[in-house]
């Protein structure tokens, strides 16, 4: 008998993932394509967006988690796994929505907001360990002790066949489909994606997207071996997985063209972008896509139409505000400068008064009066700014000068 991989390859080949895109558009959405005009214009080639950030639970785990229960059947004892995230959220949304119990583990750091979104969703939640391979071999024993089912979150050929539905709708939606590029974790989208344009539509070529900190997959599509990575805190945390699984190595190596890699610097400015031009909230593991092709570690094809994978949205928003106002930093658009005041009345007002006859917002103030060189009737000030950009930042920082003010930038990158 054939192996697991060669066996999920057969059924991907057959019409079973249209009868599983039934099953799962009884719930999950059917995320829009988006043209992207700026995208396009700037990376070249015809560009287009798959918004599955915008799919129920934020996330495109949940096709892989309703194709499971469907597969599963009746499940009294109910579904149990381990996920730090978007896996853990949409098993449990799947499975309300089908009357089954959920248990999940996740790792005692998981993010506050995806712990509370799994109990929104009726899910009993078990902080467990350090790692998300600590939390699915807790899972595993307690689904041998409970009788409930394990659901792998990527190494699964249900599971596959639910993320294959994405790649239908693809090929449904996009006529001239040439390219896509698909996110890289654990391997499930890009596997089922993969296999299900490979029958269809063998001449559209598939390409992944990992992060340097966290590259699970062989970058070279002749390797056989897989890497294993340590735990790395990264902020494409959804695809931040330690190995691929067996079955999604042996698939993504016969079906995806080549891996690209993208810095963590990449995947920050990838997520401002959507946010300021495409108007879209896209986490870390769904922006890289983007991310190579704005740092060019991806072209688009030639002819045709490129098609890149938003594959979640769910970024806490504090994460999001640090990661705009670090772009912003990069830009010129916010400016950190520190000086030094006379240490006495109106001094402040003096400083103020300048940055806003230049036009600058000022946004946070700090004295400073330890650590740094000061006379003894000075104090140390630390301003941030908004700006409207490079050329007005040193219009502010000349105009502080050109009044005697001794100026030196903070921070930036």
């Amino acid at each position: 008998m054939s192996d697991p991989a060669e066996r999920t390859a057969e059924r991907l080949a057959s019409g079973e993932v249209r009868e599983v895109q039934r099953v799962v558009a009884g719930i999950a959405r059917r995320t829009p394509i988006l043209t992207s005009r700026s995208l396009s214009e700037r990376c070249g080639g015809r560009i287009l967006l798959k918004a599955e950030n915008l799919q129920r639970t934020g996330s495109f785990k949940l096709r892989g988690a309703l194709a499971k229960l469907h597969a599963l059947g009746p499940c009294p004892e109910g579904v149990v796994t381990g996920s730090a995230g978007n896996h853990a959220q949409s098993l449990a949304y799947a499975a309300r929505e089908r009357g089954v119990p959920c248990e999940v583990f996740m790792p005692g750091d998981a993010p506050v907001a995806k712990v509370a979104a799994v109990r929104a969703f009726g899910g009993v939640v078990h902080p467990f360990g350090e790692s998300v391979d600590e939390c699915l071999a807790a899972a595993r024993e307690r689904a041998a002790v409970t009788g409930a089912a394990f659901v792998h979150p990527f190494d699964d050929p249900d599971v596959i066949l639910g993320q294959a539905t994405l790649g239908l709708e693809l090929l449904d939606d996009v006529a001239d489909l040439a390219r896509v590029i698909v996110p890289v974790g654990g391997g499930g989208l890009a596997s089922g994606v993969a296999g299900a344009i490979e029958h269809a539509r063998p001449g559209v070529s598939v390409v992944g997207v990992q992060v340097q900190a966290c590259p699970s997959f062989p970058t070279s599509m002749a390797s056989g071996q897989p890497t294993t990575v340590a735990a790395s805190a990264t902020i494409a945390d959804g695809i931040a997985v330690k190995r691929p699984g067996a079955i999604t190595l042996a698939l993504v190596q016969r079906w995806l063209e080549a891996i690209a890699l993208v810095s963590e610097d990449d995947v920050a400015d990838a997520m401002v972008w959507l946010l300021e031009r495409a108007k879209l909230v896209v986490e870390g593991a769904g922006a890289v896509g983007v991310a190579a092709l704005l740092a060019g570690a991806v072209a688009p094809a030639q002819e045709g139409a490129t098609v890149v994978i938003l594959s979640g949205g769910n970024v806490d928003a504090g994460l999001l505000a640090r990661v705009a106002e670090r772009w912003e930093t990069g830009a010129g658009r916010r400016l950190r400068l520190f000086t030094r005041i006379p240490d006495r009345p109106g001094g402040l007002a003096a400083l103020l008064g300048l940055v806003a006859d230049a036009g600058g917002n000022i946004v946070h103030v700090e004295h400073v009066r330890e650590a740094v060189a000061l006379h003894v009737r000075q104090t140390g000030l630390e301003l941030a700014l908004e700006t409207r950009g490079p050329d007005h930042a040193q219009e502010i920082l000349h105009a502080l000068a050109e009044a005697g003010y001794e100026v030196e930038p903070v921070g930036g990158r």
